[in-house]
């Protein structure tokens, strides 16, 4: 069984050959395996833990490459569904010389936003210790009600819920709808990792300290706010604090959140205590 089970969506990232340059401008790009929640369960296994994806992808060459990309890395896919009636997903990316990123969504509907309900299979969160998804797979209706039918059978059975809000407005109907949906998210976690960004259209506050606040008050244990180069803060309803980064050169953030995340969820289940047990020195380790 594994420790650490995502859900929702695993796509196609067609990053650039050339940076700082726009999206239109862009002469190539390479395809890579993306998508938030996969990313997450990759890194789970690339750092010894276990890990098993739920979502939808198309019955096409895309997907079956997706499929195949999990399965190698380690991750369990028996709960990855296949279809003809969309196409996987596609996002072309241009990159800022500094590793910044514009995005271009092809899901009209894509695979993904098209997982069922009834194709969630609660059994096979019985037994494992993560849940962990997104907020993309709360925008659509389906892939919405299939995602809270994971949430609930996650919650019934005592696992913790990782909620990354990864704000990509483009894809919502409207900013408030996306603000109302992902803000509602936040009362069925456990865990939520947010960037400043994300929390600061959350929560309305600029300032870490309270944004972290009004998170914890709607609902989690824990709330991670990343700050790039800043390093990051943590707040538990036993305190929290800063945590520095480590220095880096950035090439390209892409993946930068869910890395931290795969990594924080490790650490977090090496401890071998629930969320509320762990003092502020625990938590700091974890984070850092």
């Amino acid at each position: 069984m594994p420790q650490v089970i995502t859900l929702g969506e695993l796509l196609i990232d067609f990053v650039p050959n050339r940076k700082g340059v726009p999206l239109e401008e862009v002469p190539g790009f390479t395809r890579v395996p993306g998508g938030a929640p996969a990313n997450v369960a990759v890194g789970v296994c690339r750092l010894g833990g276990t890990a098993g994806f739920i979502g939808k992808l198309g019955r096409d060459a895309f997907g079956r490459y997706l499929a195949r990309i999990l399965a190698e890395e380690g991750v369990d896919i028996s709960c990855l569904v296949l279809t003809s009636q969309a196409k996987t997903g596609l996002a072309f990316i241009s990159l800022t010389a500094e590793g910044e990123r514009d995005f271009l969504f092809y899901r009209d509907p894509s695979a993904d936003m098209l997982l069922d309900p009834e194709e969630i299979n609660p059994g096979y969160l019985q037994g494992t210790r993560v849940l962990h998804h997104g907020s993309i797979s709360l925008i659509h209706r389906t892939s919405r009600a299939a995602t809270l039918r994971a949430v609930e059978a996650a919650r019934d059975f005592g696992l913790w819920v990782s909620y990354d809000p990864n704000l990509r407005l483009p894809l919502w109907p409207s900013p408030e709808m996306a603000k109302e949906v992902i803000a509602g998210g936040l009362s069925t976690a456990d865990l939520v990792k947010v960037n400043r960004e994300e929390m600061e259209f959350i929560t309305g506050s600029t300032r870490v300290e309270t944004g972290a606040e009004r998170i914890l008050t709607q609902g989690p244990r824990m709330v991670v706010v990343t700050l790039g180069a800043g390093g990051s803060f943590c707040l538990t309803r036993r305190g929290g604090g800063h945590v520095p980064s480590w220095p880096v050169s950035a090439v390209d953030a892409t993946g930068a959140g869910d890395a931290f995340t795969a990594g924080l969820l490790t650490a977090l289940l090496e401890q071998g205590k629930e969320l509320e047990e762990l003092n502020e020195l625990e938590v700091g380790q974890a984070v850092r």
